[in-house]
């Protein structure tokens, strides 16, 4: 492993972990309408969830997109669907102070790392980070793969939840707190765009 290795690895998990996505835009959503400290556990569910789908797709669920590429457009349209239904649900959530505690609760941590099965923007960075980063496949080289993403995923992820909880003082209205879930909603569907249309 070289300097630069690491560098351009680092680079790569900043990028993807720090950019507009699915987990990152429902995170701000879940800031803004439940804080952070509530939140702790879907970012704690996006890390686990991400570094258990790409060992395993180091050790094997790779081949199985090389073998039959039609699953990988299975999983796109099965991820879509998950990501639209997540949306709606987004744009029609109710004020936290008007429902109870069986509705309008934060994504739990389990949700969240089964949710990553379902992401397409996670299966993407998977393939791409060990195509490009652990071409081996080795133990060492996946091993290393998990640590740098878990190391720099916790603070880019951090940074999307912290800015929807400071923006919770400005949606001291029930109007202000739709148009924000809603406008959450249409970047969720917006963020598909990438996804749908790569190869």
């Amino acid at each position: 492993m070289t300097y630069d290795y690491l560098t351009a690895l680092c680079i790569f998990a900043l990028v993807t972990s720090i950019t507009p996505g699915p987990n990152n835009l429902m995170l701000m959503a879940s800031g803004a309408n439940y804080g952070y400290a509530r939140s702790v556990p879907h970012m704690a569910g996006i890390v686990a969830g991400f570094a258990v789908l790409l060992v395993l797709v180091g050790f094997g669920l790779f081949e199985i997109f090389e073998t039959v590429p039609a699953t990988y457009v299975v999983l796109k349209i099965v991820g879509v669907a998950y990501l639209l239904y997540l949306a709606w649900k987004i744009a029609t959530a109710a004020p936290p102070d008007t429902v109870d505690e069986d509705v309008g609760a934060p994504m739990t941590f389990f949700q969240a790392a089964l949710f990553q099965w379902v992401n397409p923007k996670v299966w993407t960075v998977c393939l791409t980070a060990i195509t490009i980063y652990a071409p081996s496949r080795s133990l060492s080289a996946i091993l290393l793969l998990m640590l740098v993403f878990a190391a720099v995923t916790v603070p880019s992820i951090s940074v999307w939840t912290l800015m929807g909880q400071r923006v919770r003082n400005w949606l001291t209205s029930t109007l202000r707190l739709r148009l924000f879930n809603g406008a959450m909603a249409v970047l969720l569907v917006a963020s598909l765009y990438p996804m749908v249309i790569a190869s």
